[in-house]
């Protein structure tokens, strides 16, 4: 069997939610990052677990490649589509199917995206707090095991997940995990498959812990004089036991990024921007805790709020730093890049990465979740240009390098995809090649994802 065959055959079931369109080859082959285009042979739209069976069954017979797509936010080329094959794209998979207050439970698909969960959740009194900044789909967070803004207080999908509906190669449905707090059940298959990108098995269902909203909320953004003394200021806090929710760092660059992008008038020099969860007692408190620290480092201009609508703007700003930092220079494309160090080599890790990129005529703005020692760089290059594209990429790789060496891993959030597949064996060593054989034995023919995160066959 052929995949013309595989695609003729899933056209009947799936009439129209079966495209071989120019256009939607190439939205589902695309990156937001640098990675040059890799469409797949077709496009389908499940609705059902079901349905994501059969068409994983008649793949898995023929030997054709499924890719799993989302929101299409990922920045490693995970969607990417380098051996062609079938692309998977989840969104109409896009039901919450239930919220259980008693156990703080959400049930939903894994095209529901967190903005969509939290608007079902607003009345309810709780919410789902990880927050990769991009509305990206809950199903494409469990694949990346996302993290991001609020990680400090309320941990990464790693946390949040407690069970999953998983379509494995060959079409076989299994479900991990139980709405229990805790498990000594056998292997910890959830924790298997968060991270797996793709590779394993295509989650269809996920079961997620929620939070209470909290009473109030402040939010607050302050500058500082240089990168070293935000940082100082950040380890200190944490140090205190200060119950933060958010603690964010951007640069004076992505400062200046800001105010061209958005209108604002931060000063071109590193800020924090952070955000405080609680009881109005304990809100007030730790706000006014958090200011002196951050005055004693030498910050100006610590300014918080509790209107909604003013943290909503300022939260609006951080999510839209990515497309800020392309504006200053247009028409660049970005090498994208992430790592995360123990939070007592964060000012180190930073300090020596802004010299390596000064050092190399490229503009890459930094900006990170530094509450958990995780940073990001936007390295910019000329659409097009090969000499610029080999920078950035040795700068991204001298990146993941210093990180290991300070005991950190090569990727706090973004995950490996293709970019940053050969860094895989210097973090993991041996590890990495028993994810190959874990890789092998449930999917022996490499139909899923294939290209991605594992050693290649």
């Amino acid at each position: 069997m052929t995949i013309d065959t595989v695609i003729t055959e899933l056209s009947s079931m799936l009439g129209d939610r079966l495209s071989r369109s120019k256009s939607d080859l190439s939205h589902h082959g695309g990156s937001e990052s640098h990675f040059a285009p890799a469409p797949p042979d077709a496009v389908v739209w499940p609705e059902t677990t079901d349905e994501v069976s059969t068409i994983l069954r008649r793949c898995h017979a023929a030997g054709v490649a499924v890719i799993p797509f989302g929101a299409g936010t990922s920045l490693e080329g995970h969607t990417s589509a380098p051996k062609g094959g079938l692309c998977i794209d989840l969104t109409r998979m896009n039901r919450v199917l239930s919220a259980d207050l008693g156990d703080m439970i959400a049930v939903v698909q894994p095209g529901v995206t967190r903005e969509d969960l939290n608007h079902e959740l607003r009345d309810l009194g709780v919410f789902f707090p990880v927050d990769p900044g991009a509305n990206a789909t809950l199903g494409g967070m469990a694949a990346t095991r996302a993290s991001g803004t609020t990680t400090v207080r309320y941990g990464s999908m790693r946390d949040n997940v407690l069970g999953l509906t998983v379509v494995l190669a060959d079409g076989r449905v299994i479900k991990t995990g139980s709405r229990a707090a805790k498990s000594a059940s056998g292997y910890d298959l959830t924790a298997l498959f968060l991270g797996s990108e793709g590779t394993l098995g295509i989650i269809t269902e996920l079961t997620l812990r929620l939070h209470g909203t909290p009473e109030q909320i402040s939010a607050g953004i302050c500058a500082f004089p240089d990168m070293a003394s935000a940082v100082g200021a950040v380890q200190h806090v944490i140090q205190m036991g200060i119950p933060m929710a958010r603690i964010e760092f951007v640069d004076a660059d992505t400062a200046r990024a800001f105010n061209g992008y958005a209108g604002t008038d931060m000063p071109e020099c590193p800020h924090l921007l952070v955000e405080i969860h609680g009881s109005p007692t304990v809100v007030t408190e730790a706000s006014e805790a958090f200011g002196e620290i951050a005055e004693d480092f030498g910050a100006t201009g610590y300014q918080h709020a509790t209107r909604t609508e003013d943290r909503n703007a300022l939260w609006r700003i951080r999510h839209q730093a990515y497309y800020a930092v392309l504006a200053l220079r247009p028409g660049a494309r970005a090498v994208v890049t992430d790592i995360c160090v123990p939070i007592s080599k964060l000012a180190d890790a930073i300090t020596e990465t802004q010299a390596d990129i000064a050092a190399s005529g490229l503009m890459g703005p930094i900006l990170g979740h530094v509450g958990d020692g995780n940073f990001h760089a936007a390295l910019l290059i000329e659409d097009g240009n090969a000499a610029e594209k080999a920078i950035a990429k040795d700068l991204a790789a001298r990146m993941s390098t210093r990180a290991l060496a300070m005991g950190g891993t090569i990727t706090g959030e973004h995950g490996v995809g293709m970019g940053k597949l050969g860094l895989m064996e210097a973090e993991h060593g041996a590890a990495w090649h028993v994810m190959g054989n874990i890789k092998t034995a449930l999917d022996p023919k490499g139909i899923l994802n294939p290209g991605k995160l594992v050693p290649q066959g």
